[in-house]
């Protein structure tokens, strides 16, 4: 089992640049505790995510850190010009010492995807090229390209990757339609599925994966992400997920109940804490209960990778830190 951080770099209440101040000396934390990877996700318009650029955000971590990876889940490539993207993805590798983890899609909100004015009829086209000549121009020395949306002829491709021939890739999903693709094309795989759900999406990978040729040893990571408080009890770590849930909850309706929309997700979260950790989504408590939790979800799920998300809402830096110092020196060890 290995062990990733997942973060919205949600709204806390705290004026921006104290706001980054916080998650970076999170982000620090969670190097010194020993996970694999920092993974963080790109939103638009929303309370919900304040890395709008990610990598901007990362570019501050590469700094932060340095053996700690990190990487975009996901950026969204409908909103990037490839020839850019290309160029920031090399950027990120070369500063962190090839520590970067490229996880892409092609976005699921429609509000934010028509702030800039995509049409969602040719979102998957649009995605689907732009991470054909991404891949080209992070393999190559110079791209040329001719498609639907692109055309380039010869290009120097002068921001080479550390890491090659390209960082590891990474795919969010909820469909069990992505499944097979991600297996077949050896993603690490992430899911936030629970239960059944999360089972049959897993052991589908796994079948896949088989079925193509692939090698056990050399299977790519699968896992899950879940929301995580640990604390000295199960009555103060509940006494600081339910506010801070509450307010990332708030930020993730926030744009659907602003422009009148449907949420067709806000079936996935409850709207209190109990209820949300009753689906199996999340867990607070102390390092018993959450070792306990944790142990049952992954013989359910049988994934090799956990994904905490341990900073929400209006938890401080301390809170977070506490929580993932618990978590690494008391659950962590009994996954090695």
């Amino acid at each position: 089992m290995k062990f990733g951080v997942f973060d919205h770099v949600d709204d806390s209440g705290l004026p921006l640049s104290e706001h980054f101040a916080a998650r970076l000396d999170m982000v620090e934390a969670y190097e010194r505790a020993g996970f694999h990877c920092y993974h963080v996700a790109e939103h638009h318009g929303t309370p919900l995510g304040h890395a709008p650029s990610p990598g901007v955000y990362l570019s501050a971590v590469s700094q932060r850190t340095s053996t700690l990876r990190f990487g975009p889940l996901v950026f969204l490539l409908p909103l990037y010009h490839p020839l850019r993207l290309i160029e920031e993805i090399g950027m990120l590798d070369a500063l962190s010492g090839g520590r970067l983890e490229f996880g892409y899609g092609r976005g699921i909100s429609p509000i934010e995807m028509g702030f800039y004015g995509v049409d969602m009829a040719e979102q998957q086209a649009l995605a689907d090229e732009t991470f054909e000549v991404v891949m080209k121009g992070l393999t190559s020395d110079r791209l040329s390209h001719e498609g639907r949306f692109f055309h380039f002829d010869d290009v120097p491709m002068m921001q080479g990757v550390t890491q090659c021939p390209h960082p590891p890739l990474w795919y969010g999903t909820n469909s069990p339609g992505s499944v097979e693709r991600c297996a077949k094309e050896r993603l690490n795989m992430v899911t936030l599925a629970t239960g059944e759900g999360m089972r049959a999406m897993l052991e589908g990978y796994k079948s896949a994966y088989s079925a193509s040729g692939g090698a056990p040893e050399d299977m790519p990571l699968v896992g899950v992400g879940r929301h995580v408080v640990v604390a000295g009890s199960d009555e103060e770590a509940l006494a600081l997920a339910r506010p801070a849930f509450d307010r990332w909850r708030a930020s993730f309706v926030h744009l659907w109940d602003a422009r009148g929309a449907e949420n067709p997700f806000v079936a996935n979260f409850p709207k209190d804490w109990d209820a949300f950790a009753a689906t199996g989504a999340g867990c607070a408590g102390s390092p018993v209960k959450v070792r306990d939790f944790l142990q049952r979800d992954a013989e359910m799920g049988g994934y090799t990778y956990f994904l905490g998300q341990f900073a929400f809402g209006n938890l401080t830096a301390a809170q977070v830190t506490r929580s993932v110092e618990l978590f690494a020196a008391e659950v962590m060890p009994a996954f090695a």
